[in-house]
């Protein structure tokens, strides 16, 4: 496993336990989102393998510290990237580099070196994003509840507004080139919406007109802050999902390869005398292996309900209509029907996107249990049959 990959297993395992759910903009689903970015700027930068080592190990950390909470993150981010860094056996002197890339991020200072561009760039990447008013609004309920700081619509413009014309630019040629367009339309749009609030109450139809645009159109709305949450937590069980799937496939794959060669090269030779010693490390080597490969599968299987539902069951509220398995078997008349009556009930419509994520988090913890059997199960597989092999060579 890589450093870059430790990291990220590290900040994801750090965040889920220590990170207060107050954060609803400064958490996995953002640095994930900067990571991303860090890697287009590196493939477009071209930046050799080494930098963009420590851009990624820093992308992934820039926002640790927030488990301490908002002041001074940067710095308590330092000090966590340090710590995990060092008992990797890190070198000193790109420590002191990723930590000075770290800094760098620091709204009120001002990147000097190319890679503190970098990342700087991706960290303010939504800046150029057709979903920067979306991605706000995040920031602004984040606000609400560790600053308490609660904004009217104008006042949260113009902050935004502010900030663009006085806190922000793009340092790279890719960003100026890809990202400063959109923001440029960003910023326009933003005019627009202040513009449009100032005029008051009876401008107020086409203020949100504009809104819709730029996925605005919810500012007002009671239900924006709930919809927000759905969305984000929805959001963040996929991405869950996807690392636990990927993670399952990488254990397929080395425990497949580690079967194949022992069936081609090494089983074929047990016949010999010379070899008998030989048996039982091999054995125990393909017996690790192929109870990694059955754990990993039980991780990935899917499980399907009997995917039908009666009109009582509606009216009852007792299905999930948000889940393909409680419907796929149904004609499209009667799911259309059943949609049409969940829609018509808000407080049924709420419950089954409650119930959607509860039962994806069910499915995440299983898939999750079983991929930490899974690598523990393929770590003692290699120290065993290591211990084995050395073992029977002594013997000889």
């Amino acid at each position: 496993m890589t450093i870059v990959q430790k990291a990220e297993n590290y900040i994801f395992q750090l965040f889920k336990d220590k990170l207060s759910s107050d954060y609803i903009y400064h958490n996995f689903n953002h640095t994930l989102r900067v990571v991303n970015s860090v890697k287009t700027l590196i493939e477009a930068e071209q930046i050799n393998e080494a930098d963009a080592e420590m851009l990624l190990i820093s992308a992934w950390f820039h926002d640790a510290g927030y488990i301490h909470g908002y002041e001074n993150h940067e710095d308590n981010g330092i000090k966590i990237v340090t710590a995990f860094l060092e008992e990797n056996n890190y070198e000193p002197e790109k420590i002191e580099q990723i930590s000075k890339l770290i800094k760098a991020t620091q709204l009120d200072l001002e990147p000097v070196e190319y890679l503190e561009k970098i990342l700087r760039d991706a960290d303010c990447s939504h800046f150029g994003s057709p979903n920067y008013f979306e991605v706000s609004d995040l920031l602004r309920e984040e606000f609400k509840h560790t600053k308490n700081l609660d904004l009217t619509d104008l006042e949260w413009a113009n902050e935004n507004r502010k900030f663009f014309n006085n806190f922000h630019r793009f340092y790279t040629e890719y960003a100026k080139r890809n990202w400063q367009p959109v923001k440029d339309e960003n910023i326009s749009t933003l005019q627009n919406v202040i513009t449009s609030l100032e005029k008051g109450k009876k401008e107020k139809k086409k203020a949100k007109e504009l809104l819709s645009q730029k996925k605005l159109d919810k500012m007002d709305t009671p239900e924006r802050g709930i919809e927000t949450m759905f969305r984000v937590t929805l959001n963040n069980h996929t991405q869950l999902s996807q690392i636990a799937d990927s993670k399952a496939n990488i254990l397929l794959s080395v425990n497949a390869i580690i079967i194949s060669i022992a069936l081609s090269t090494l089983i074929p030779k047990l016949d010999s005398p010379s070899n008998a010693h030989l048996v039982f490390p091999t054995f125990v080597m393909l017996m690790f292996s192929v109870i990694s490969i059955i754990f990993a599968i039980l991780s990935t299987r899917p499980k399907v309900t009997n995917g039908s539902f009666t009109r009582k069951d509606i009216e009852a509220k007792k299905i999930n209509l948000l889940f393909f398995g409680n419907f796929y078997k149904m004609p499209l008349g009667e799911y259309t029907w059943a949609m049409k009556e969940m829609m018509k009930d808000r407080e049924y419509l709420y419950e089954s996107m409650i119930k959607d994520l509860y039962y994806l988090g069910l499915v995440l913890n299983r898939k999750y249990k079983l991929l930490r059997i899974t690598y523990t199960v393929f770590m003692i597989g290699i120290i065993v049959s290591v211990a084995c092999f050395v073992i029977a060579f002594k013997r000889i």
